[in-house]
């Protein structure tokens, strides 16, 4: 089976706790604070594979979560850093997040590896925060928690050569008579639906990828079939090979299919249909009027399109002059073929610890609820019952502005602040 697209779940691992403690020894009954930092959770990092060839291992695993990093312990002694999770992907595996579908990297080079999600920075002991004034804190910084992300993995095969054109021109045939690749050959419809790869190697010539894509028909820019999925895999190609059937067996006209299948690819992509073409009219030895070559040669001509060959994958009858046409035409197309066509980039938002502030009316006095990031983080690295811990907190919500912002919003002496479950009086 091909799998050439996968949804999955990705989270970096939070970072470990920073630790409480203070030394106690013999002899050494009140010895300062010694608690240790906490370890960074690990990373989400997506590695190319050139030994895997689909995305099948994402149709059983959706959910890849890195490990957290440990907790700081006594002694001053740090936490374990979280182990990485590697996540190796087949070469030409895009990254796209999910919601917005934008592309946020393209795994398209060998050995290439991305970090997509970094763990969680690990939280200070209590010893990083002595002071000349607050030399036994009873509070410890928590661990930054891991980022995550929905994202959708699309591979795109990665070939030199793309043989194109309507279901059952001959494509897959050409393909194995020119490479060691077996696809499944037979006449009807579809006989070809998942991509074929096969590598060209004949002597006087420089070996090239040739991918044989599903027949591609009319209404596929559109999504009609599995036309997009098809020409998704067209994009990588640096030429394109545009198969058709010249014999008209099938009551179809040839040059017809050959403006239809342009059409399309102009429909999905401008700079795709710009791609250099060679043209094959193949079944030839099906053809019992030359006439009908001839004519349908100088209307492709006319076109723009001067590489018009008349071919017989069945007899192999110039197969091998097409080949070496593609292999020259090859040398002189620079390799620019592997970006991503017309395709909007995803930009991480930055991570911040944000607040709200509500203001709920009473008889009395007002409450202030401060809500937000900020305020889970805050709380959970504050001991409520510990004095230097208060004044602490105290000077946090002074650095970061929650108290300028409580004067502006008109807080009065005797109203109440509340955060999450921590309620206090405010006093000017």
């Amino acid at each position: 089976m091909f799998i050439d697209k996968a949804k999955v779940f990705v989270k970096s691992g939070k970072g470990g706790d920073g630790c409480v403690s203070f030394r106690r020894e013999k002899y050494v009954p009140l010895g300062g604070p010694d608690g240790g930092d906490g370890g960074r959770g690990g990373s989400i990092i997506f590695r190319v594979d050139t030994g895997i060839t689909t995305l099948m291992d994402f149709k059983y695993r959706r959910k890849f979560v890195a490990d957290p990093g440990e907790n700081g312990g006594t002694s001053k002694c740090y936490g374990r850093d979280g182990e990485n999770l590697l996540i190796r992907v087949p070469l030409g595996t895009i990254i796209r997040e999910a919601e917005s579908n934008k592309i946020v990297c393209d795994l398209s080079e060998k050995d290439s590896e991305f970090v997509l999600l970094r763990g969680g920075k690990g939280g200070k002991g209590n010893c990083k925060f002595t002071t000349p004034t607050r030399q036994a804190p009873h509070f410890a910084e928590p661990g930054m928690p891991g980022e995550e992300m929905n994202i959708v993995l699309e591979l795109k095969l990665l070939a030199d050569v793309g043989l194109l054109g309507f279901p059952n021109v001959g494509k897959s045939t050409f393909l194995s008579m020119t490479t060691k690749a077996k696809p499944k050959i037979a006449n009807y419809h579809f006989t070809t639906i998942k991509p074929n790869l096969g590598v060209v190697a004949i002597d006087g010539i420089e070996p090239f990828v040739m991918a044989d894509i599903p027949g591609i028909i009319e209404g596929a820019s559109e999504g009609v079939g599995l036309g997009l999925e098809f020409l998704r895999h067209i994009e990588r190609t640096r030429l394109l090979i545009h198969v058709v059937d010249i014999s008209g067996i099938e009551g179809r006209d040839p040059f017809e299919d050959f403006v239809k299948i342009n059409e399309e690819l102009k429909n999905y992509s401008v700079k795709l249909w710009d791609r250099p073409q060679i043209v094959v009219a193949n079944k030839a030895d099906l053809l019992f009027d030359e006439e009908v070559f001839i004519e349908f040669e100088r209307k492709v001509k006319e076109l723009g399109y001067d590489k018009v060959y008349k071919m017989s994958a069945a007899t192999r009858e110039n197969v091998d002059a097409v080949i070496k046409e593609a292999a020259r035409e090859l040398k002189e197309i620079p390799i620019t073929g592997l970006e991503i066509l017309d395709e909007e980039r995803y930009i991480p938002e930055e991570k911040k610890f944000t607040y709200d502030i509500e203001i709920e009316r009473g008889e009395e006095c007002d409450t202030y609820v401060v809500s937000g990031s900020f305020v889970d983080r805050l709380l959970s690295a504050v001991n409520i019952h510990d004095a230097d811990s208060l004044r602490y907190f105290h000077k946090v919500l002074k650095n970061k502005g929650v108290l300028d912002d409580l004067r502006e919003l008109g807080i009065q002496d005797g109203d109440m602040v509340r955060l999450d479950d921590f309620e206090f009086e405010y006093i000017l």
